[in-house]
This record gives C-alpha cells, structure tokens and sequence, in this order.
C-alpha cells in the first residue's frame, strides 16, 4: 500500500494519504476538496551520497535520521 503526499490546491495544506487503489478519492482533511497535486516524495538514498564540505550522507538531503536532525 503506497502512501503518497499530496498538496490541496484549494487550501494549500499538505498531506499524506495511503491509496488501497487507483479509484479511491482523495480529500484533504483539512477543507475536503478533491482537488490536489501529488508531490515527489523525499526518501533515504543508499546509492549516492552527498559530498558538501567534505562530508556524505545517505540519509537524505540534510542529514536526518529517526533518532535525530543533522541539520546546522
């Protein structure tokens, strides 16, 4: 079951949403309109690493991770 993220484009707000199935009607929570824009997830990368200032990091842009934020 994929969750995905979505902008509203009436309100603005940002959500996630599990989808059991194309057909299923997304609505955001917080004004109820159908209309939305899917956002590219950011997620973990274990390919590449990212070399700025000399450091690299595979656990996304900045660095975090669940036990804390890299971020300066």
């Amino acid at each position: 079951m994929p969750i995905y993220e979505y902008v509203c484009d009436d309100c603005g707000a940002r959500y996630e949403q599990i989808v059991m199935s194309k057909s299923a009607k997304i609505a955001c929570p917080k004004c109820e309109s159908q209309k939305h824009t899917l956002q590219l997830s950011v997620f973990s990368s274990t390919g590449t690493a990212s070399k700025a200032n000399g450091q690299s990091s595979s656990s996304g842009a900045c660095g975090c991770t669940p036990r804390g934020c890299g971020c300066h």
